[in-house]
């Protein structure tokens, strides 16, 4: 009997490889700098906020990490050729692509003005799609196939009594993106998936684990619906991330990674 000759030493390294990540100061995109950074990748970060960028990107620097910033956010074409072009002018090429911006606009429906839906719309989808749009043209040119991951949410399956109409709505966008552009970038060796956590640590959800009452009760309603008992820590999404971003997913495209303790799963 013989073995099947997997070099599993080898099979989520990226070191060497370009990665450009969008919305890079984001709590999300900063776990996504520090996963690929520590293991090897160049990166190539933007972010709307400048200063933070730069900030970002001396941090990371001191940390060993070959990095580079751009101020700029994937709201049109011209951004996105920029992106791209900072990434070529600074490596050579684009091995993977992580978009890690977004936003939420909470409000009921009725409340809502169109416009405010519109730019949750603008952040989460259409700038994701712009960006996949021109770093996708790229990887198809160099021919040697490439790595897409979209952040989604556990609301692009399930629905949020709060308020969350466009969020949820975007994130449902996002999903069918990443199904489609599985599909017709499959033929280019370029895999597409999506990561999709639920509430893990960062500054935005810092008071759910706080020892408040109302941290508490709020917490514990919430975990009352998670197999697994507890909320997510940015550990937890390195993980998944770097296998979505490494050579062991090279069989897995047009997937929706849900990074949420088995929540999704009830």
């Amino acid at each position: 009997m013989s073995l099947p000759a997997i070099n599993s030493s080898t099979l989520f390294d990226v070191a060497g490889k370009t990665a450009v990540v969008v919305g890079a100061t984001g709590s999300f995109g900063q776990v996504v700098c520090a996963t690929l950074g520590n293991a090897g990748a160049r990166l190539v970060l933007t972010a709307g906020n400048e200063s933070r960028l730069a900030e970002l990107v001396s941090e990371l620097r001191k940390e060993g990490v070959s990095a580079q910033g751009l101020g700029r956010r994937p709201d049109t074409e011209a951004d996105c050729d920029a992106i791209v072009s900072a990434a070529l002018d600074a490596y050579g090429s684009i091995d993977i692509l992580v978009i890690a911006s977004g936003m939420n606009d909470i409000s009921f429906i009725e409340d809502m003005e169109p416009e405010r839906f519109r730019k949750v719309m603008l952040a989460n989808v259409e700038g994701a799609w712009l960006m996949a749009r021109a770093a996708g043209r790229q990887m198809i040119a160099q021919g040697q196939g490439g790595k897409v991951v979209f952040t989604s949410s556990a609301r692009g399956k399930l629905g949020h009594p709060a308020g969350y109409s466009a969020y949820c709505t975007s994130k449902a966008a996002t999903d069918g993106m990443t199904r489609a552009l599985g599909c017709e970038w499959g033929k280019h060796g370029i895999t597409v998936n999506a990561i999709a956590p639920t509430v893990f640590r960062s500054p935005v959800t810092a008071w759910m684990f706080e020892d408040s009452e109302k941290a508490r009760e709020v917490r514990e309603g919430f975990l009352s619906r998670v197999p697994l008992g507890r909320l997510g820590e940015p550990e937890d999404l390195a993980g998944p991330l770097l296998f979505l971003c490494s050579a062991a997913s090279n069989f897995h495209t047009g997937h929706v990674v849900y990074a949420d303790g088995g929540y999704t799963a009830g």
